[in-house]
C-alpha cells in the first residue's frame, strides 16, 4: 500500500501510563505483519524498545530499525512534521517502504489532539488515513484509573478497539467486572485480552475498524448498531421516539462511577430519508453547542438526495470525509446513527433535530412539504 496507490493506514495506540503500551509494542514489532510498519512513539523520554531487537540505529539514537525491518522513531517535537517528512525521510532504495503507521501516545491523556493532527492537515490527509484508535486498559489498575481520571473514560469512549492488559495478573472476577464496565462505556468496540497468544496479536489490526474504502458488507460489523440496541437502557425504534433516561440508572446505580454516569451510548434510528440540509444543520448545531461532549459518531445515512447510503464517522469535532457506498448492507434502509455522548441524552439530540427540521420547513427548504411539525423552543446546550 505505497504512496500513489492508496493512503497509508494509521493506528493510534493510547492508554494511561502503566497500562503496558510499550510492552505491547515490543511484542507487536516482532510480528511479521509489522515488518513494513513505521512505529512513532510520541513522547518526551527514551525509546523504550528492547535493544536486543535492534539491527541498527542512526546517529541521534531516536530511530531504531528492528531485525524484521520494522522502524521505530521516538519524537520529542512536532508529530505533524514527522508524519509529513516520513515518506521521504525513511526511504529504502529511494522508495517509501512502510505500509502502516502505529502511533503510541505515551503519557498523553486525550487522544483527540493526535486524531486532529492526522485528520485536519490537507497534506497528511492525502498521505494517511486514520484507521483505528486502540485503547489499552490495565486489568489490575483499570478500575482505579477510570475512577480517578475522567480522561481515561474518554480514551475508552473514542476507541475502535479495547485492549485489556495484564489479565494474567488479575483474577477472573476483576477482569470480567472491568469488561462489563468497558462495555457500558463503549458497547461496540471489540475487546482483546492480553497478553494473549502471538496468533491473537495478529488480529489487533484486523476487524471492524474504520476504513475509508469500507465495503458494503463490512459496514454492519463496523457500525455494530445491534450492540447499542442490545443494552436494555435504550429502545429507540423510530424518528420521534423518546429517551428512556428514567430507566438508565437503576440497573447499575451501585457499580457505576460518577465519571461513567456522564456517558451515554445511543443508537438513533430514523425511518424516512433525511434531507441533506436538515442533517447538515443538525450536526452543525450539535457540534456548535456540544461538540466537546459528542465523543464519537458513526452513522449509515439515507439522504433524500442520494440513492446510495452515506457513511459518516467523527470523533468530537473531527470528521472523516463522508463515504458513499455502492450498496446498502441489508434491506434495512433506515438511517442509523450511533453516538457516544458525555452529559447529553438522546432527548437532547432529538430536540435539536426537531428544532432544525421545523426551522428549515418554515423557510421552505426544497423537499420539505409537511409544515405541521412542532418547533422545539430551543436547542440543548
Amino acid at each position: 500500500m505505497k504512496i500513489g496507490q492508496s493512503r497509508i493506514p494509521v493506528t493510534l495506540l493510547t492508554g494511561f501510563l502503566g497500562a503496558g503500551k510499550t510492552t505491547l509494542l515490543n511484542r507487536l514489532i516482532q510480528r511479521p505483519e509489522m515488518s513494513s510498519a513505521l512505529v512513532i512513539i510520541n513522547e518526551f523520554g527514551s525509546v523504550g524498545i528492547d535493544h536486543d531487537l535492534v539491527a541498527q540505529s542512526n546517529e541521534d539514537d531516536t530511530i531504531v530499525e528492528m531485525a524484521n525491518g520494522c522502524l521505530c522513531c521516538t519524537i520529542k517535537g512536532d508529530l505533524q512534521k514527522t508524519l509529513k517528512d516520513a515518506p521521504q525521510r525513511f526511504t529504502r532504495e529511494g522508495k517509501c517502504w512502510f505500509d502502516r503507521v502505529v502511533i503510541e501516545t505515551t503519557g498523553l491523556a486525550d487522544p483527540a489532539p493526535i486524531i486532529h493532527t492526522v485528520m485536519s492537515d490537507d497534506t497528511l490527509k492525502s498521505l494517511y488515513a486514520l484507521e483505528s484508535v486502540a485503547t489499552l486498559i490495565d486489568a489490575v489498575n483499570g478500575d482505579a484509573t477510570l475512577d480517578a481520571q475522567g480522561e481515561a473514560i474518554k480514551q475508552v469512549a473514542v476507541a475502535d478497539r479495547l485492549l485489556i492488559s495484564k489479565t494474567d495478573l488479575a483474577d477472573e472476577a476483576t477482569v470480567e467486572a472491568l469488561c462489563q464496565r468497558l462495555r457500558r462505556l463503549n458497547p461496540a468496540a471489540p475487546m482483546h485480552k492480553l497478553p494473549g497468544s502471538d496468533s491473537e496479536l495478529a488480529g489487533l489490526f484486523e476487524g471492524a475498524s474504520f476504513n475509508p474504502e469500507l465495503k458494503s458488507e463490512e459496514v454492519r460489523g463496523w457500525l455494530a448498531a445491534e450492540a447499542y440496541h442490545a443494552d436494555h437502557r435504550h429502545d429507540h425504534n423510530h424518528h420521534h421516539g423518546h429517551s428512556h433516561d428514567e430507566d438508565h440508572h437503576h440497573d447499575h446505580v451501585h457499580d457505576i462511577n460518577r465519571h461513567d454516569d456522564r456517558i451515554r451510548s445511543v443508537c438513533m434510528t430514523i425511518d424516512e430519508p433525511i434531507p441533506a440540509a436538515i442533517f447538515d444543520s443538525w450536526l452543525e448545531l450539535l457540534v456548535a453547542f456540544n461538540g466537546v461532549n459528542v465523543l464519537r459518531v458513526k452513522g449509515l445515512l439515507n439522504l433524500q438526495e442520494l440513492d446510495k447510503p452515506l457513511v459518516i464517522h467523527g470523533v468530537q469535532h473531527i470528521w472523516h470525509p463522508p463515504a458513499i457506498l455502492q450498496d446498502w448492507p441489508s434491506d434495512d434502509r433506515r438511517s442509523r446513527i450511533v453516538f457516544i455522548l458525555r452529559d447529553l441524552e438522546e432527548s437532547d439530540l432529538r430536540q435539536m433535530l426537531d428544532f432544525v427540521t421545523g426551522k428549515l420547513k418554515k423557510t421552505n427548504v426544497v423537499g420539505l412539504e409537511d409544515d405541521d411539525a412542532s418547533l422545539a423552543e430551543a436547542p440543548a446546550g
